[in-house]
């Protein structure tokens, strides 16, 4: 049972669906919904000039020194309440999303970035290998946009508050079967040095790629690391399966963009 209200901040594509989210959240006595940052001042607050670029600022210097000390007092408050909510209460971002491609991965990662904050994902599809991703970033709870009823958007941001996931019952079968065909795929493809991780990457998947990386081939690389070429090709064909990567290119540029490499 939660003691304390739940901090909700909403992220949506399009302002309309931002809207429609909000309405059905704002008013819930267990919520304090908060507004978004905008990117400008989320990058401000990274160059701490506050959100405001070079000429923004010069512009608005006139109007800055014409505020009141009163008005800059309330603004002051205004802003150290919302740090204290966000720092005392669950924080929970509901994100809205059709489908799954680089922008929403993108937006996860920076949700998830350093932060103790959970995700509920209301999604309008989600193909498997998308299932999979959004587990992996962190995501607590998904709601099938057609089914994001208040009451349920209001379960769902409870139980990731609570730190418990909630899914719909297909996703669920989904989810479990995907599992089994990748555990099963890994352990069908490992060959020594122990089995890889069902997400991520071993240490030495981490060795090919960055050998591969640098341009060698399958030869040089079983040299490099005093593998078979048969290894090798097992470490990669598994790598590749378990993490639904197309080829080995795909595999360099999953690797460099998660850090890896």
């Amino acid at each position: 049972m939660l003691t304390k209200r739940v901090t909700v901040t909403v992220h949506a594509s399009d302002p309309l669906s931002r809207a429609g989210l909000i309405s059905h959240l704002r008013h819930q006595p267990s919520l304090d919904v908060l507004p978004e940052r905008t990117e400008g001042e989320r990058a401000g607050e990274e160059r701490g000039d506050g959100g405001r670029g070079e000429g923004e600022r010069a512009g608005r210097g006139r109007t800055e020194r014409e505020r009141t000390d009163g008005e800059r007092a309330e603004g002051e408050r205004v802003e150290r309440e919302r740090v204290e909510r966000e720092r005392d209460s669950p924080a929970v971002a509901v994100m809205l999303a059709d489908r799954i491609d680089e922008s929403t991965t993108a937006e996860l990662r920076r949700l998830l970035r350093g932060r103790d904050q959970r995700v509920v994902l209301v999604a309008g599809e989600l193909r498997e290998p998308d299932l999979l991703s959004v587990v992996e970033y962190g995501v607590r709870a998904i709601i099938w946009r057609h089914q994001a009823t208040e009451q349920r958007l209001l379960s769902a941001v409870h139980s990731a508050a609570r730190g418990e996931g909630e899914l719909p019952p297909d996703l669920v079968s989904r989810l479990l079967n995907q599992v089994g065909r990748l555990r099963r795929a890994t352990a069908a493809g490992a060959t020594g040095g122990g089995t890889a991780p069902l997400f991520g990457m071993a240490p030495r998947e981490v060795d090919v790629l960055r050998l591969l990386a640098e341009g060698l081939d399958t030869r040089q690389i079983s040299e490099r690391l005093a593998y078979s070429e048969r290894t090798v090709k097992n470490i990669l064909h598994a790598l590749m399966t378990r993490l639904q990567l197309t080829n080995r290119a795909h595999a360099v540029a999953y690797a460099l963009r998660e850090g890896y490499i």
